[in-house]
């Protein structure tokens, strides 16, 4: 399908059904697809992001991944009193690139067209540049390691920091700082840019530099049985069901399987590990104690062969990601020093 007839299902969707949500203010779309003009293809390994910007801070759980007639789409809300003002915007660099090109969905009072008109015009301006490649790096320095919770939550609160140095690089480049093919638009930029050296030493803070394509793969055969058992058992209504579902599987499994077949196997560990993760989540909620033991065996596997044993490994990757960070920021400066789009 192309990429406008998928946002034109979502309009449909969000005037049929998302305006009844209560505190509704305006809705707009997110994540990859305002990167892609009406007539391009939209990926197939993919879905279609939806924002709600509700009134109040109370807000519902998000609805997740769901069919609305033959467009995957993904509902999350988002407080009214984040988008108060365009520098708030501005400085949130998961929000701010989506946002200045995004599909206004449905704009009752034109408050989010007024603020998304002066979010644009400062968007690439360098010292906004500068301060979203700051926010990545701050939620990097932000997260925390906690021995106490199980192992999956213990790699999850290691996995994605590390992938946020990624997205430090993409902000300073102007391009999306996409969840699951992180790694592999970040090997694009670099390339670009002439920094592909320094890409390696984003994977080694992930362990998988030296993992080859037939390791991968297994990983990722050991993961299918383990997904397609958790999609059937999940209960718990944990932020992430919709990922861990049939609608999810195409992005979840058949995506990373694509990134294997396209050359970018190691860039495909990053969602393998965090899907891994989850579903070792539900099954220490909602499965009897020999299929989470089950499942822990490939785990473990991977996490050996990511150079995970024991929290102490998790502590020392977190101090590798932590000193790496310097080094990041030089790289997003001399990015930034070379993009054209930017502005002073």
């Amino acid at each position: 399908m192309l990429a406008g007839y998928a946002k034109d299902v979502a309009r449909q969707w969000v005037i049929q059904e998302g305006v009844k949500t209560p505190g509704f203010c305006g809705a707009f779309l997110h994540g990859s697809i305002n990167w892609l003009p009406d007539d391009a293809l939209f990926p197939a390994h993919s879905d279609v992001d939806v924002m709600l910007v509700l009134e109040g801070s109370d807000l519902p759980n998000k609805f997740g991944k769901f069919f609305y007639q033959d467009v995957l789409l993904e509902v999350s809300f988002l407080p009214k009193a984040e988008m108060e003002s365009p520098e708030m915007v501005l400085s949130q660099y998961h929000l701010a690139g989506s946002f200045q090109a995004a599909d206004l969905l449905l704009d009752p009072g034109a408050e989010l067209a007024r603020l998304q008109a002066a979010v644009s015009r400062a968007y690439a301006k360098r010292k906004w540049v500068y301060r979203r490649c700051l926010h990545a790096r701050d939620k990097i320095l932000s997260a925390r390691l906690d021995e106490t919770v199980p192992l999956h939550d213990q790699v999850n609160a290691w996995l994605f920091p590390a992938g946020i140095t990624t997205h430090v690089l993409l902000v300073a480049g102007l391009r999306n700082p996409t969840v699951r093919r992180r790694y592999v638009e970040t090997h694009k930029l670099l390339a670009d840019y002439g920094h592909l050296p320094f890409y390696e030493s984003l994977l080694d803070l992930l362990g998988c530099t030296q993992m080859e394509r037939a390791r991968v793969a297994h990983h990722l055969e050991a993961l299918t049985d383990v997904f397609d058992q958790a999609k059937t058992v999940i209960k718990t209504p944990f932020f992430f069901s919709s990922d861990i579902s049939e609608v999810g599987r195409p992005i979840a499994i058949d995506g990373s399987w694509e990134m294997i077949e396209s050359g970018y196997h190691r860039e495909a560990i990053f969602w393998i590990a965090a899907t891994y993760s989850r579903c070792q989540k539900v099954f220490l909620y909602d499965a009897p104690t020999e299929v989470y033991e089950w499942a822990s065996r490939g785990y473990r596997q991977l996490l050996l062969d990511l150079g995970i044993t024991c929290f102490a490994d998790l502590k020392q990757r977190r101090e590798q990601t932590k000193a790496l960070l310097p080094r990041v920021l030089e790289v997003a400066e001399a990015i930034m020093d070379a993009n054209p789009q930017i502005e002073d």
